[in-house]
């Protein structure tokens, strides 16, 4: 059952998607969840506080997906990873933009989310450098490169500088793929 928290983070979430981290209030967000708009105070010390929660609930809901899916093997499971988060950046770019933007809050839920999140990447790549499907070297180093084409790719997008028809006659999917290929990741057949 959730709990007041959880309500409150589902409601900013739900602002956050329908106009952007200005939409989100602490008073708004108590309203939207059912409770008294100074219930969020009790529960954050403040908006970005409140945010880093929506971020922190996001890296989870990417984490607890990765552990459910199932893939033929490494390469598919870092190409599967890496698909799943160009989907959910370019269905929910706010959510996106908040999550990979700049903080100016520490956030210990947000960090050990973003620490599980980046761990379990790596942990794939380090499988399919085993598994001969990438190149070996520093996994942190080559789940950094991985992840900065899917965000740059996303990031260009986003603001309408890639797309199959214009710029870059590409997808942010099809980047991930060709940099796959390039590097023996054998992407799956588009």
């Amino acid at each position: 059952m959730p709990s007041t928290r959880d309500d409150l983070v589902a409601a900013a979430a739900d602002l956050l998607e329908e106009g952007g981290p200005g939409a989100v209030t602490l008073r708004e967000v108590g309203a939207r969840a059912g409770v008294s708009r100074s219930a969020p105070y009790r529960h954050f010390a403040g908006k970005e506080d409140l945010l880093a929660a929506v971020a922190a609930r996001g890296l989870r809901d990417r984490h607890a997906a990765r552990m459910r899916r199932r893939a033929a093997s490494p390469a598919e499971a870092v190409r599967a990873d890496l698909l799943y988060f160009v989907r959910g950046a370019l269905a929910h770019p706010a959510l996106f933009r908040l999550t990979f933007g700049p903080w100016t809050v520490e956030s210990p839920e947000l960090a050990d989310a973003a620490a599980t999140s980046r761990a379990a990447l790596v942990d794939l790549v380090i499988a399919a450098q085993a598994d001969g499907a990438l190149p070996a070297g520093d996994p942190d180093r080559v789940t950094a490169l991985l992840t900065a084409v899917a965000h740059g790719a996303c990031q260009l997008a986003l603001s309408g500088h890639l797309s199959r028809a214009g710029k870059g006659h590409a997808a942010p999917a099809d980047l991930v793929d060709d940099l796959l290929g390039h590097l023996g990741g054998q992407p799956a057949d588009r």
